[in-house]
């Protein structure tokens, strides 16, 4: 009798893995609001990532995927048998590009660490394949590079999925599981054991499907030269979050870009700081405090991130969440958080000293530091890194970095650019994504206002286009409530 219920048992989870995998074949037409081989989008304010100015009252016809035509609305002949879209009082733009996106979730390591038995054996992190995807796509994330992965099989499976239509998504840039060295918190996280293992890593991750890399805060300048060889010989590129890794050594080693901007991860100026070790993270804020960008060292590591033609992967929105009164609450966040998820960034959230003030400096030291690289040549990327404690969400995030670039001082136009074309460009893919122009693919974002004078109506997204089909931003919504940290 046990053995006929474990055999009816295991036919019934069959049957609902079956299932599953069938309604997904389906699942991403059913957010899909306009496709025809042919669209045209009528009466709308062109803002073509390019940093130029928009141009109103266009017409943009997409054909099999691609965009054809931009022109005058009053001059731009409909072909026959398009599918017209009037759209006055709306804005066509890119598809944002997000450099600094995940699939995981991490607010929950904040209940882990206030539990006695919550960090063995280390920090876990959920992963959340379902939402993430469809939340990119809803807030006008075309393509996105996940910069580092926790769970990369699954990670290659929703890529996997979404490019063969059976699930809604951005393009996906994988990245490889973090190249970490010794003394991670992180359970998920392998620890490098030297350099010969960092090179090996880079060409297993790269063989099983892998585009990019990431370095990580704990390892050492040999494994980081090892890996960028790695990377290198394979015409790969590879990011850094740092912190054993000074931004110099870093760049001396051949990296090709840098996360977070150096006020939160460079250890530079730390004093006493040991080779190959991570300092404390107060530590590394309180070495660039009181640190201005005409100080003869900062504006030295600009000169040289722009010489040796290194990034700089601006993710405002994840050091925002440590701002005491910051960021604006979003009904529409909360009602896509898991339960447990939005009890546990509230209480972060209401936890934060308003009387302490350093945050706010050091966030405006940041956005100043950005500002002042972009001015010197720097190529700046943008991403929120939807981790933390929870406050930021993929999509959403996304476009809050571009509303914080504005506020950092950029123009809304140069925001843009820089969510946008910037990102294809560090990718080598500007000729095909990144800005509106005959010939590119046809990812693109509607959204009702004008960004380029009020950069928050980017928030207003009304179709986001993938590959010239549009999809319906209310239904991707609609489908992730409460699912966020747990799904």
């Amino acid at each position: 009798m046990r053995a006929i219920s474990a055999w009816l048992m295991l036919l019934g989870l069959a049957a609902f893995a079956t299932a599953g995998v069938g309604a997904e074949l389906t699942d991403s037409a059913s957010y899909v609001s306009i496709q025809a081989p042919t669209v045209a989008l009528r009466h709308v304010a062109i803002i073509d990532g390019t940093g130029a100015a928009p141009r109103t009252d266009q017409t943009l016809i997409i054909v099999n995927g691609r965009i054809a035509i931009v022109g005058s609305a009053a001059d731009t002949p409909i072909p026959a048998g398009a599918l017209l879209r009037d759209f006055p009082g709306y804005a066509v733009l890119p598809g944002l590009i997000g450099m600094h996106d995940h699939l995981f979730y991490t607010a929950s390591r904040e209940a882990q660490r206030n539990s006695a038995a919550g960090l063995e054996p280390g920090l876990v992190v959920n992963e959340i394949p379902y939402s993430a995807p469809r939340l990119y796509l809803a807030a006008g994330v075309t393509t996105l590079r996940t910069t580092g992965s926790i769970e990369p099989y699954t990670d290659l499976k929703v890529r996997s999925r979404i490019e063969s239509g059976a699930m809604p998504g951005p393009h996906l840039d994988l990245t490889a599981p973090y190249l970490e060295g010794r003394g991670t918190p992180f359970a998920q996280m392998h620890e490098l054991t030297g350099p010969a293992e960092a090179g090996k890593f880079v060409d297993q991750w790269a063989t099983a499907g892998m585009s990019s890399f990431k370095a990580y805060m704990n390892i050492t300048r040999a494994e980081l030269a090892a890996a960028v060889a790695a990377a290198h010989r394979r015409g790969l590129r590879i990011t850094g979050h740092l912190c054993s890794v000074s931004w110099p050594e870093a760049i001396a080693a051949g990296i090709d870009d840098l996360e977070h901007g150096p006020v939160y991860t460079d250890s530079e100026f730390v004093a006493g700081r040991e080779p190959d070790k991570c300092p404390a993270a107060k530590a590394v804020a309180a070495s660039w405090s009181g640190k201005s960008v005409t100080d003869p060292d900062v504006a030295g590591l600009i000169r040289t991130l722009v010489a040796h033609q290194v990034a700089v992967t601006s993710t405002l929105p994840v050091f925002e969440l440590g701002v005491p009164g910051r960021p604006p609450m979003q009904r529409r966040a909360l009602d896509a958080m898991a339960s447990g998820a939005r009890d546990s960034y509230l209480t972060f959230r209401a936890q934060l000293d308003p009387a302490d003030a350093a945050p706010a400096r050091l966030f405006r030291a940041e956005m100043d530091f950005e500002r002042a690289f972009a001015a010197a040549g720097g190529l700046l990327l943008a991403g929120p890194d939807p981790t933390g404690a929870g406050g930021v969400l993929p999509g959403f995030g996304d476009q809050r970095e571009l509303e914080l670039l504005v506020e950092a001082g950029f123009t809304a136009l140069q925001a843009i650019e820089i969510g946008t074309r910037n990102g294809a460009r560090f990718m080598h893919r500007e000729r095909e994504i990144g800005s509106i122009a005959p010939g590119m693919r046809a990812d693109l974002m509607l959204v009702r206002g004008d960004p380029a004078v009020h950069i928050n109506d980017i928030e207003n997204v009304e179709v986001v286009f993938k590959d010239g089909l549009g999809y319906d931003p209310k239904r991707l919504l609609e489908a992730v409530r409460g699912q966020v940290g747990i799904r």
